[in-house]
């Protein structure tokens, strides 16, 4: 059964598993810890487990990585068990933005029997799932080495889980682009269009929002790069799917007046060229949206 009062202090328990460069309110794993554990344990909890395993047998078991990667989301896997286990004796070996070997112990738990196998899937979804962004985005940073430009994320997210999984590209050395609508102005072809042209749009968002929100535009073409660069009303510019000699002409040609942000087809085979132009940042929707799940695994020793 979960407690109500232990809401706001199982996040906080995990300091030790956390990134330290990486951010993530201790609300948005309690909420999502909340949502995961309703959603599997449903009405009646863990039948199977109730049925077959006596009240009160106790369990040690390790949180091992099957296969090699960068780590993130093990403060959700104390927290799921902490939801059911409070009393449980928690050790962990490694921490958030750890890069492991295949069989890498992560945690070892003691604790009640029943407790630990419910806890054990809803924990492995969210290491397995968050590890794997974490994976591919230290993947795809490794390709920009030696350069200056940054890997950043999108919005393309599994709605209800972006902040963790923006956490998570920050484990993987990544860096988050706007959590949502609200925290910055994103001026796309839509709304280019809906406005009636760059500088229509560009002047409207100036009259509205607050200095210190931040005006980015996305351009399709250098002639788009320039309308923009006549206004100078932008403080980023989105270049959307340029060629390599595309990319370097609009480096020269806003000569670091404007950040720039390359997207659109960012892969492991063109990122370091990409960079190579000397943008600021490639945004990468995949390491979010199409990541593959890290093998996380839990082991009874009894």
């Amino acid at each position: 059964m979960l407690n109500p009062m232990r809401r706001f202090d199982i996040a906080a328990s995990a300091s030790s598993l956390y990134c330290p460069d990486a951010f993530i309110s201790p609300l948005e794993i309690d909420d999502a810890v909340t949502r995961a554990l309703a959603e599997d344990l449903g009405r009646a909890g863990d039948v199977t487990s109730v049925a077959t395993v006596p009240e009160d047998a106790q369990a040690r078991a390790v949180v091992v990585a099957r296969a090699a990667g960068r780590l993130a989301g093990l403060p959700l896997v104390e927290a799921v068990l902490r939801r059911l286990a409070p009393d449980a004796q928690i050790v962990p070996h490694a921490r958030d933005g750890d890069t492991v070997a295949a069989k890498t112990p992560l945690m070892t738990i003691t604790g009640n029997a029943r407790a630990v196998l419910a806890a054990e899937r809803t924990a492995l979804n969210f290491a397995g799932h968050l590890s794997g962004i974490a994976t591919a985005t230290a993947s795809l940073v490794d390709r920009l080495k030696g350069t200056k430009t940054r890997l950043v994320c999108t919005r393309k997210t599994t709605p209800g889980l972006r902040a963790l999984q923006k956490y998570a590209v920050r484990c993987g050395g990544g860096f988050n682009h706007r959590f949502g609508l609200d925290d910055a102005v994103l001026i796309k072809d839509n709304h280019i269009a809906v406005a009636g042209g760059i500088r229509a749009a560009l002047e409207r968002a100036a009259s509205v929002v607050g200095h210190l929100v931040k005006v980015e535009i996305e351009v399709d073409n250098l002639d788009q790069l320039r309308e923009v660069l006549d206004t100078g009303l932008a403080d980023v510019v989105l270049v959307d799917n340029f060629t390599v000699p595309m990319l370097k002409q609009a480096v020269a040609l806003v000569g670091g007046r404007l950040v720039i942000e390359a997207s659109g087809g960012i892969t492991h085979d063109n990122a370091a060229e990409i960079a190579s132009t000397g943008v600021d940042y490639v945004s990468s929707g995949a390491i979010t949206h199409s990541a593959p799940n890290l093998d996380i695994a839990l082991d009874i020793e009894m």
